[in-house]
């Protein structure tokens, strides 16, 4: 679903930590008017039932921020959720760019650790950087399983916005199923990325790569992206950020881990490779087909090269940016009617999607 007037942009801070900005998890009595009354004029002191969410809220903190990291580059910091015990860290691939050395903070120390990049895979902005040396008493996060996630659901966001290590905001789940595309930038070549969780809690840069956690203590995603408006001049869109689902992470985790890198990335392809058309008034009507891999989805299909594709399904399909979106929101193996012109006739053929080929 397209978001009028806003796009999303990774949040990895430029700014090297301010000194003295390292402090602990905020624990906001504010976030106890969420509960069923306000505070107590003029005391600060939560009624009853906000004690409880306060309580939820503290004890979730305590058991997930731990394994919330800080990741410095030499380009700029974000964040990093403890994976496993033999000191893996997935986090964004916008955060690691193209550096394959990085200092990671544990949230309950000050001493920079050590790490190198185990692999990264930039379609669904995810990568795994791992310890040179595991430290004692490093806890993995657990992870949800993020298709069951409700919109209303409280989240906490943890991450190190603008440096500032082991921030917590706290606020609810959006919407889910988001599909949103974050724009090529610096050394981050930039990614379309499927089943979003949309959330309310603040997502600022140097949040990138932290988690995004339910009163379960399970992380349900990695805070990814914050929306902007464009009417606004590229100013913050409050409220609006984005975090890629769990059950991503763990696919293209696990396979990073295992292997370095992604042999199954669980992406819908045509099997073509394109550009954009443009029509006699110099407007993007298409994607042209350039080639089509033999014996591929497209080709399968009947799609030849110098066709132009103009909808897959019910979407129409304008750019090559169009046509990835569209993509990012189908699954390999599903079927979908491809509307084409070749000759100046509107031709449909029906395609079985290929899943994305890895390099």
């Amino acid at each position: 679903m397209a978001l009028a007037g806003l796009v999303a942009t990774g949040c990895t801070s430029a700014a090297a930590p301010q000194s003295g900005a390292s402090g602990s998890a905020s624990r906001s009595a504010s976030a106890t008017r969420s509960a069923t009354g306000s505070a107590s004029a003029g005391t600060g002191a939560p009624v009853a039932g906000g004690v409880e969410l306060q309580n939820a809220y503290q004890r979730v903190i305590a058991d997930v921020l731990p394994s919330v990291v800080q990741i410095t580059t030499a380009d700029g910091l974000g964040s990093g959720i403890v994976y496993d015990t033999k000191g893996d860290i997935v986090t964004n691939a916008h955060v690691v760019g193209t550096a394959t050395t990085f200092t990671v903070t544990l949230a309950n120390s000050t001493k920079g650790l050590d790490a190198t990049l185990v692999g990264s895979y930039p379609e669904s902005d995810l990568a795994v950087i791992r310890l040179t040396s595991v430290p004692g008493g490093l806890k993995p996060a657990v992870f949800a399983n993020s298709s069951t996630v409700e919109v209303g659901q409280i989240t906490l966001a943890m991450g190190s916005p603008l440096g500032l290590a082991s921030s917590v905001t706290q606020g609810i789940v959006s919407a889910t199923g988001r599909t949103v595309t974050e724009p090529a930038s610096g050394s981050a070549a930039g990614a379309t990325i499927s089943n979003m969780v949309q959330t309310s809690a603040a997502i600022n840069p140097g949040n990138s790569g932290g988690a995004l956690v339910g009163l379960d203590s399970k992380v349900i995603g990695i805070n990814t992206l914050a929306a902007v408006d464009q009417e606004l001049n590229g100013g913050a869109a409050p409220g609006i950020g984005f975090a890629i689902p769990s059950v991503t992470i763990t696919s293209i985790a696990d396979q990073l881990v295992k292997d370095g890198k992604v042999t199954d990335s669980g992406r819908a392809a045509l099997d073509i490779t394109g550009r954009t058309y443009f029509d006699a008034n110099f407007q993007p009507a298409g994607v042209a087909v350039v080639s089509v891999l033999p014996g591929g989805s497209a080709a399968t299909a009947g799609i030849q090269a110098g066709d132009v594709i103009t909808a897959l399904g019910d979407t129409p399909v304008t750019t090559i940016a169009s046509l990835t979106t569209a993509l990012a929101q189908l699954t390999p193996g599903e079927q979908v009617t491809v509307t084409y012109t070749r000759d100046g006739t509107t031709r449909t053929a029906q395609a079985t999607l290929d899943t994305l080929k890895t390099a």
